[in-house]
């Protein structure tokens, strides 16, 4: 009797889809595809999602429609051809059930990811109660990405699009928000951010595995990993002692004018995150099949410790984001480091100056673009709160390279460097109207002869080059440029843009006086 009711109840609960039956049939979207996304403009625009195998799926919107029938994994993906951008309405599937989303708009759609400079929100940020009051844009939508840390690559993600009122965009990235707001006051099209950060993550989390294996200089990372979880065991361990001892410290307040007690770091080498890739699977995978035209980039900080391997590292993934997006050579545009930390009296040499000079390299990258803000950083401050000019700077390359405004967008770049008479001639580009930012004179050079020794030197503008000086070299061989954590530079264009950090020498750390 047992055996037949317990065969019965089966019976009804496969009837009723709790185990599969029509809830596996159903079309199913990834968090993306949902209400008040924007598409991408004149590019075809992908839409997929999950049914039952051999299920027919057809999807229309704005008078456009695309039909497929989903694989043998119950995968299925179709792309609407050439939405003219302003584009509203809503978009609906069809299946064996019916989805229709809601406030659908189209427009130009970019990818804006980092470290914790791109996860910092509006809210934290400069003049942000002003900000916040006159966000008014529902034509600006933002998809934040649930943090999430995978060891192999996710079909989906956690998140919502949230249209920009006052109400929403203290919770958005503030770099995301000003470089969104400003294409939208230039393009005046729908603009569309989707935002993928985690704080204090270095580049290789969010290089695909495939890309780190290629390239023998990436094995300490897998080594490094490895390691990690070898000894996971004991470190949770002394983790779980280490947390129940202040768990049960911060039951009582602090005494007046002490601190609390700081919680204990989580061990590498247990859950995703730490791993290779880690958010690359968790928080890029993901939207992999959505349409974009670009992206924006911040981080750095967490590899300034080997801005040698940057240098390798960081165009790799760049190449591995384009390659898996299958949108070849899209516009990659990042900040480069701000100042921060320590300014020292005499020229010196840093992690910090070298992981920028990574960043600028990069730009031999096809069709990316580097905003320098050597000129807006805090020197106590490792986020600093001026994000209106970095979303700014972004929005600039992004007009010029990517939307064929006539308009300067870069500061001065090194381009040559010769020496005549014992002088250092050096050429830029961007570098139209060169001056210093202050009136006064110019400020950051330094000079080195063969004896590899720097002196701060003096600078002369004649025309679009800068003549460096110095009598105490009278027979120079390198010179270098804001070469220090937080340096003392001013060297503009007549726009107002700083000149990048640099250095016409390859010397290893520690060679140069």
């Amino acid at each position: 009797m047992k055996s037949h009711l317990t065969s019965r109840l089966y019976t009804l609960v496969l009837a009723s889809g709790i185990f599969g039956g029509t809830a596996l049939a159903d079309v199913k979207l990834p968090a993306i595809i949902s209400d008040n996304m924007v598409l991408q403009q004149d590019s075809p625009t992908g839409v997929w999602g999950w049914a039952a195998p051999g299920e027919k799926v057809i999807v229309k919107f704005a008078g456009k429609s695309a039909d497929t029938a989903a694989d043998a994994a119950g995968k299925w993906g179709v792309k609407l051809e050439a939405l003219p951008a302003g584009t509203t309405g809503e978009m609906t599937i069809a299946g064996k059930n019916n989805l229709t989303i809601k406030n659908v708009v189209v427009g130009e759609v970019w990818v804006a990811s980092g470290q914790s400079n791109m996860e910092f929100h509006v809210a934290t940020g400069k003049d942000a109660a002003e900000e916040a009051k006159a966000a008014d844009f529902p034509m600006i939508r933002m998809f934040t990405v649930t943090k999430a840390a995978k060891t192999e690559p996710a079909d989906d993600c956690v998140g919502k699009w949230e249209v920009c009122t006052p109400q929403t965009v203290p919770g958005f990235s503030a770099v995301g928000y000003f470089f969104a707001r400003r294409l939208y006051q230039t393009l005046k099209q729908p603009i569309g951010v989707i935002h993928t950060s985690w704080g204090g993550t270095p580049a290789e989390f969010w290089t695909p595995k495939k890309a780190l294996a290629a390239n023998p200089a990436f094995q300490p990372i897998f080594e490094s990993w490895d390691k990690a979880v070898a000894a996971y065991p004991q470190a949770k361990e002394k983790y779980d002692k280490e947390l129940a001892a202040w768990k049960e410290a911060t039951k009582t307040p602090p005494a007046p004018g002490a601190e609390a007690p700081k919680p204990p770091r989580a061990p590498r080498g247990g859950e995703g995150l730490g791993s290779p890739s880690c958010l690359y699977n968790g928080m890029i995978a993901p939207i992999l099949n959505y349409t974009i035209r670009g992206a924006i980039w911040y981080q750095g900080e967490a590899n300034a410790g080997g801005p040698d391997l940057y240098k390798k590292l960081f165009p790799a993934m760049i190449r591995s984001w384009r390659q898996a997006w299958q949108i070849e050579d899209f516009p990659f545009l990042y900040v480069q480091l701000a100042n921060f930390m320590q300014r020292h009296a005499q020229p010196t040499d840093t992690n910090w100056a070298r992981l920028r000079e990574a960043q600028l390299e990069t730009l031999e990258v096809p069709h990316t673009g580097m905003a320098v803000i050597i000129d807006i950083g805090e020197s106590g401050n490792i986020h600093p709160k001026n994000k209106q000019d970095v979303g700014l700077r972004l929005a600039l390359w992004a007009e010029a390279t990517v939307y064929y405004r006539d308009q300067e967008y870069s500061g001065p770049l090194p381009s040559g460097f010769q020496i005549e008479d014992g002088k250092a001639r050096l050429t830029f580009r961007n570098g139209e109207g060169m001056k210093a930012a202050d009136g006064g004179k110019i400020k950051g050079f330094a000079i080195a002869g063969e004896d590899r020794k720097f002196v701060w030197a003096d600078a002369e503008i004649q025309g679009d080059h800068v003549v460096i000086t110095s009598p105490e070299v009278p027979n120079p061989v390198a010179v270098r440029y804001a070469w220090d954590d937080d340096p003392e530079c001013n060297l503009i264009n007549n726009t107002g843009l700083p000149a990048s950090p640099f250095r016409t020498d390859t010397w290893p750390m520690g060679v140069a006086k």
